[in-house]
């Protein structure tokens, strides 16, 4: 009789032959085609066996979820335990926070899945025949929108319990917390704050969040905004991570005001113009697979409202602008609704309403990539290969250091660049507006739209963004040619370069008897190399007039260092390692006699004091406290006090140099500050905290349309519109964050090391005339036009002839005007040195 060998496990696990002996050969075949079956339904039920004894986020935590806040400590356990007991499931750590706190993501999808990661991840690079769908789901971007994250432990629970199906074509990567201080920050805080049994009274201590809230991280940035700037170290560690999976959809959960129902897409215009067809159709559809869901639970829910697609910064459009379903999603509620709340409308919403919600809407969105991966990953390949954009490349020159820190922020996006072999460019000229033609030696950088990332380079470096709609969510200019304070020939043809670099900054051999040292003061890199030196005791001069020895020339602002003054010190090593680390060069003289200009023992060569620098917290905008916080601690290193702003007193201003007040009111009704101003006290006002110093008479500021010698008549436009064209109306007065061209005095210390155009970043419509006797440093001129972005009809009038950054001097003391934020974000990398000129040598 034959005997048939009957496999009962794959190979790899053992083979049995099997001698039947006179059982009939078909009767053989029947018995193993039966063993094979019951291996089967083993091999698939073994899996779901062992993740049903895997526990649920409640009975791990101790706690249902929902009925108490979890810690940010207690959900890493959970999702490392996960990662220890499922083979559905690898848990990484990315990054850490400045609190210290862990940045994981979490890879679910079928075991054989992920034993395969690697050629998933090759295939989907390589743009080869790929099977499997790549979908990230990211929670909590804001703090104290926390319903995020407990909604992030239940999904990621349910995904491998019950719904595994969708993870035989689709790889999941969920980030249960992109922004871990934020969000402890309000846990901690409510947590402390609770009643035993939550008070739904929206007066009770518990909904009454402190300054900052919890939605910004440490150095109270806005992450939401930061995804194509990359200032801040949990966006760049994310992004790091990002760009190797590069997912075909992309989730991001989100709360707002307490008595929204729930908004998924599709988002509502403008659209940029990048974003595809498809790319608006998937949106379409996938909010129709999350409204079967809703429509069934009898949840409200609103689409194609409020949220749009434009602004690159946030967490759908960056996404969308790299080939993925970029998808925001808000659920009601935030730092205000706690544990329970009652709304408008007198029901309760409650921390699980909540979190079910984000539930419900992160499976429905795996359960949409696993019945469309096909269509996600052919569409996705499309369209990282297909590009047709107006310039084809960007053709950039201009300062060093600004060049270096915008091929920094290129490397952590991913994008290539050449660079400039001696080809002769034509086309549009960002600093004219107008056609003009370079040749582009090897000091210049080509960044084209003909790559993998080709879209989002058009995206950030275009020279006016298209408006299809002006009712925006935030800015509507951002190029980073303007941000960088660079030239730049934008080429309809491609252009293309030479593998190179640029040289690292001249170091020369210092002789014995070496007189003064000289850096040059045209970037942050000059600011923070006189940081690092007043660090070291090293007492450093600035050349207030421009100065040359033979064909060596050198600007207002040159720092001099002179061995005379720093004796006991050794310049010889410690300059040069200083330059070295920042990367910036020196240069040195043997004498301090000038072929042209003033000598160094010249009172036009100022000593650089060592300055006590205080900036006013717990008030205003958390994210423009956070813009001078960041600047301070990570552009500058420089020593910066905070101060509450509700306690400014004369005994701590007795202890500052110079004060900051990024945003916000300030008391001036006693004469306190002002007359620290006198005595030689230096303010910087940015933004909205000039508008106090407009209203009071010993300041010289003034808000333009404040002329009180005319007689205004009453304006009776706006008596008739219709209740339904408002928002639509009220744009008219309003500037979305416009570019502008402006006038420099270059010869004021505020402006040192500042040689071409500066354009500026008009966030607001709000303005103020020209300074009448004080110095309008950077100016807009009469009939001023925004270079790019939305200014609307009846705001322009009040953009011409009105002041960006002006000095008013008071007594002995002065204060500095920035009615434009010259840090923005800590993005606008070309404003970064008129703030340290402001510290430093405005007197």
């Amino acid at each position: 009789m034959d005997s048939i060998n009957c496999t009962i496990f794959p190979e790899s696990v053992k083979s049995y032959d099997y001698n039947f002996g006179n059982v009939s050969f078909e009767t053989q075949k029947i018995i193993c085609m039966f063993r094979s079956l019951l291996l089967t339904i083993f091999l698939i039920s073994s899996s779901a066996i062992w993740c049903q004894d895997i526990q649920s986020p409640s009975d791990f935590l101790g706690h249902e979820l929902g009925t108490y806040f979890s810690r940010h400590h207690q959900v890493m356990e959970y999702f490392e335990y996960l990662g220890s007991n499922s083979d559905m499931i690898i848990v990484e750590e990315y990054g850490r926070t400045d609190e210290n706190r862990k940045l994981v993501t979490a890879i679910v999808s079928s075991s054989e899945n992920i034993a395969d990661l690697d050629e998933i991840m090759r295939k989907h690079e390589l743009g080869e025949q790929e099977e499997v769908a790549i979908v990230w789901l990211s929670y909590n971007v804001h703090g104290n929108e926390s319903s995020g994250t407990e909604a992030s432990m239940k999904t990621i629970f349910e995904l491998i319990t019950e719904n595994q199906d969708w993870l035989k074509n689709t790889v999941v990567i969920i980030d249960p917390c992109l922004n871990p201080d934020g969000r402890d920050r309000y846990v901690n805080w409510y947590n402390q704050n609770m009643n035993s049994d939550y008070n739904t009274n929206g007066i009770s201590a518990e909904h009454d969040e402190p300054w900052p809230s919890g939605r910004f991280n440490h150095y109270l940035y806005d992450l939401n905004r930061d995804w194509a700037w990359l200032t801040q170290k949990e966006t760049r560690q994310r992004i790091a991570v990002y760009n190797k999976w590069l997912p075909h959809m992309h989730a991001d959960f989100h709360e707002m005001g307490i008595n929204s129902p729930y908004y998924f897409a599709p988002a509502v215009a403008p659209f940029h113009e990048v974003i595809t067809d498809w790319q608006i159709d998937y949106q379409t559809k996938l909010g129709r697979n999350h409204a079967k869901y809703f429509d069934r639970a009898g949840w409200k829910y609103f689409t194609n409202e409020e949220f749009d697609l434009l602004y690159p910064g946030f967490g759908d459009t960056y996404p969308t602008f790299n080939g993925a379903i970029g998808v925001t999603y808000e659920q009601g509620g935030s730092g205000y609704a706690g544990l329970g709340i009652k709304t408008r409308n007198g029901s309760t919403l409650t921390l699980k309403d909540r979190l079910e919600h984000h539930h419900t809407v992160g499976l429905s969105t795996v359960e949409f990539a696993s019945m469309n991966a096909s269509k996600l990953i052919s569409e996705y390949q499309t369209f990282v290969k297909e590009k047709n954009y107006t310039y084809s490349s960007y053709v950039i020159s201009g300062n060093q250091d600004n060049l270096k820190a915008l091929i920094k922020l290129m490397d952590l996006h991913d994008v290539d660049y050449s660079f400039g072999d001696g080809e002769k460019v034509s086309g549009f000229d960002f600093s004219t507006g107008e056609n003009g033609s370079v040749t582009a030696s090897k000091k210049y950088l080509i960044i084209s739209t003909n790559q993998k990332k080709g879209t989002l380079v058009n995206v950030l470096f275009e020279p006016d963004t298209k408006l299809t709609d002006s009712l925006t969510y935030d800015i509507t200019a951002w190029s980073l040619i303007y941000a960088y304070g660079l030239n730049c020939i934008a080429s309809k043809s491609l252009v293309t370069g030479s593998e190179s670099e640029f040289n690292k900054a001249d170091h020369p051999i210092i002789p014995r008897d070496v007189y003064a040292y000289m850096i040059r003061w045209n970037s942050i890199s000059g600011a923070q190399a006189l940081a690092s030196l007043l660090k070291e005791g090293v007492e450093v001069r600035f050349a207030e007039k421009a100065f040359s020895f033979g064909e060596a020339s050198y600007d207002p602002g040159t720092l001099i260092i002179l061995k005379g003054d720093n004796n006991g010190l050794d310049l010889r090593s410690l300059i040069p390692g200083i330059c070295k680390e920042i990367d910036i060069a020196y240069s040195t003289s043997m004498t301090g006699m000038v072929d042209l200009g003033r000598d160094f023992g010249s009172s036009s060569v100022s000593r650089v004091e060592e300055v006590n620098v205080g900036l006013l917290t717990k008030q205003g905008r958390p994210e423009r406290v956070g813009d001078v916080w960041h600047y301070f601690e990570k552009d500058l290193g420089y020593p910066l006090t905070l101060i509450n702003g509700g306690d400014l007193s004369e005994s701590k201003l007795k202890q500052l140099d110079v004060l900051i007040i990024s945003s916000g009111e300030i008391d001036l009704s006693s004469d306190v500050l002002t007359s620290w101003v006198r005595k030689g006290g230096k303010i910087i006002a940015i933004g909205s905290a000039l508008h106090e110093f407009s209203s009071n008479d010993d300041y010289l500021l003034e808000s333009k349309g404040n002329d009180e010698d005319e007689e205004e008549e009453v304006d009776y436009s706006n008596a008739h519109i219709p209740y339904g064209d408002k928002d639509r109306e009220d744009i008219k007065y309003d500037v979305l964050g416009a570019i502008y061209k402006c006038k420099m005095d270059k010869s004021h210390p505020l402006a040192f090391g500042y040689k071409n155009d500066y354009f500026t970043l008009r966030e607001t419509s709000t303005s103020y005339n020209w300074l009448k006797d004080g110095s309008n440093v950077v100016y807009l001129e009469e009939g001023a036009e925004p270079e790019s972005g939305f200014v609307g009809s009846e705001a322009k009038d009040d953009q011409s002839k009105s002041l960006v950054f002006g000095v008013d001097q008071i007594g002995r003391g002065s204060i500095v005007y920035m009615v434009d934020n010259p840090i923005f974000r800590g993005f606008w990398e070309n404003g970064k040195l008129f703030f340290a000129n402001a510290v430093f040598f405005v007197n």
